[in-house]
């Protein structure tokens, strides 16, 4: 599976030498030793496996082209490829990042970070700036003086290879994710622009005719007209929202692992070149084999016409030599080229294989949006399934009002058969119910249940104030000093209806 693809543009300070030193320098300096693979020393061996079949390195070339893998397998059968294919000709690198799994897997759950080499490409000055815009580890403070590198892209001006992510201070002036792991997730994939102060939010408005991103929204700008603009909103009241930025990453990863790579960019493909000249190479020495064979036998006929018996006896045991030899060649060839032939195969389905992926990305990002049946919005799951659940739970319950064995009963019965409904919505109301059935006052270990519910409990006086996962829209009040046996089941039905 395709997680992480990004192509960038190399400065001329990036040699063939300077990049296998580079190379060197990063597997030395792995922050987790056991990434590194002992004692590498780059010695100009082509095609050999440094490390071991647990973790190996492996670089070719192939004319201007340099492709590095690098191979890691877990105890849990998980296998990372992480490929670097420099081209020495358009100046331009492709990094790519794939995980599979051998047969023996045991966790399908591994999380990725965007590959360190990345930060030194960075750290070195080997990246050219994108039509101006610097390609850094951290992201750009937008204030009065820069608002042009932001209203520029608002309003479809500035074009950049690489996407551009517009982060807004929210009605607090915070930030609405935390913008320096955003920024360290998506280097070398995007571009993040970040509002320093919301003072410039009036300058901006005038400047975009209202089509900026504002009270922490956030704006994503792709290169691709057909794909355009999307605006994620904030809508928690204050702090960084973890659901938001998962959400921008998702939408760049998916955006840029989308896009069409040339074979000669990837590590099967600069293989499948190599062995597909390699083949080449071999069937012209064979042909020019045997044409001297042929030529050897119009020769021997010739003579043999002019030989005494003697003669002719030692020419045929001197031929039947030469053409045993010939015979060798030839089969060694052969088998050569059948090895030749089966490795071009090999690399062929797993290019195959890669491009089927490709493409079920193209289209999955052409509507990442959207499910089979119905086009989702712009209200963002709080936790994993819940707007599935929510729709799920409304088609049950609609059932009860629908005849059986009617069209629409059958459809509904249907998509709720084959949605997996999992009741979670049900489970977390009888939850909270369970916690506040005989609600008392706050003691702390309530306090961490409910929150760990996704309430966000404040004082405000007399109440507690309780915002489900921190979003204004949905508030409610719980009393600090209840008065009654009623008040848990009032409060329980309040916070059930509003949440679930």
């Amino acid at each position: 599976m395709l997680l992480f693809s990004t192509v960038l543009d190399i400065n001329e300070k990036m040699t063939r030498e300077k990049f296998y030193e580079l190379i060197e320098y990063w597997n030395d300096n792995q922050y987790y030793e056991e990434n590194r693979i002992p004692g590498f020393k780059w010695n100009g061996e082509f095609g050999k496996k440094f490390g071991d079949e647990n973790l190996w390195l492996a670089c070719v070339e192939y004319e201007s082209i340099v492709a590095v893998r690098y191979e890691k397998r877990t105890g849990e059968g998980v296998v990372w490829d992480t490929d670097y294919v420099m081209n020495f000709r358009n100046m331009k690198m492709t990094i790519r990042l794939e995980r599979s799994y051998s047969e023996d897997a045991l966790a399908l759950d591994a999380k990725f970070s965007s590959p360190y080499f990345i930060s030194l490409l960075i750290d070195k000055g080997y990246l050219k700036a994108d039509n101006g815009l610097a390609i850094q580890r951290g992201p750009t403070l937008i204030n009065a003086t820069n608002l042009a590198l932001v209203t520029d892209v608002i309003n479809g001006g500035s074009k950049y290879k690489h996407p551009v992510i517009y982060v807004s201070k929210s009605a607090f002036n915070e930030d609405p994710v935390d913008v320096t792991a955003l920024s360290k997730k998506l280097r070398g994939v995007a571009h993040v622009l970040v509002q320093e102060d919301m003072e410039t939010n009036k300058q901006m408005m005038e400047l975009c005719a209202g089509k900026n991103e504002y009270k922490g929204s956030i704006g994503l700008y792709f290169p691709n007209a057909s794909t355009g603009h999307k605006k994620l909103r904030y809508r928690r009241e204050v702090g960084p929202d973890p659901q938001l930025m998962d959400k921008v990453i998702q939408s760049m990863l998916q955006y840029t692992n989308a896009q069409l790579v040339d074979s000669m960019s990837t590590w099967q493909g600069v293989n499948n070149a190599l062995i597909m000249s390699s083949l080449s190479r071999q069937e012209t020495a064979r042909k020019e084999l045997e044409e001297k064979y042929r030529k050897a036998e119009d020769e021997r006929l010739k003579l043999r016409e002019n030989l005494s018996e003697e003669a002719r006896l030692a020419a045929e045991e001197a031929r039947s030599s030469a053409t045993s030899e010939a015979d060798e060649l030839i089969a060694l060839f052969d088998e050569e080229m059948e090895n030749l032939k089966r490795q071009i195969k090999e690399l062929t389905d797993a290019n195959n294989s890669l491009v089927i992926e490709n493409e079920g990305l193209r289209q999955k990002f052409q509507s990442m949006d959207g499910v089979p049946l119905l086009v989702r919005g712009e209200e963002d799951d709080f936790y994993l399934g819940e707007a599935k659940d929510f729709v799920l739970s409304v088609l049950v319950e609609g059932l009860k009002n629908i005849p059986e064995g009617t069209r629409r009963s059958d459809v509904i019965n249907d998509v709720i058969a084959h949605n997996n409904y999992e009741h979670l919505s049900d489970d977390k109301r009888e939850e909270v119910k369970h916690l506040l059935n005989a609600y008392s006052g706050m003691p702390a270990q309530l306090r961490k249940d409910l929150e760990a519910l996704g309430f966000v409990i404040s004082d405000g006086g007399k109440h507690y104030k309780v915002q489900y996962y921190g979003d204004p829209r949905y508030t409610s009040t719980m009393s600090k000093t209840p008065s009654d046996w009623r008040t848990g089941k009032a409060v329980t039905s309040g916070l059930g209806k509003m949440a679930f």
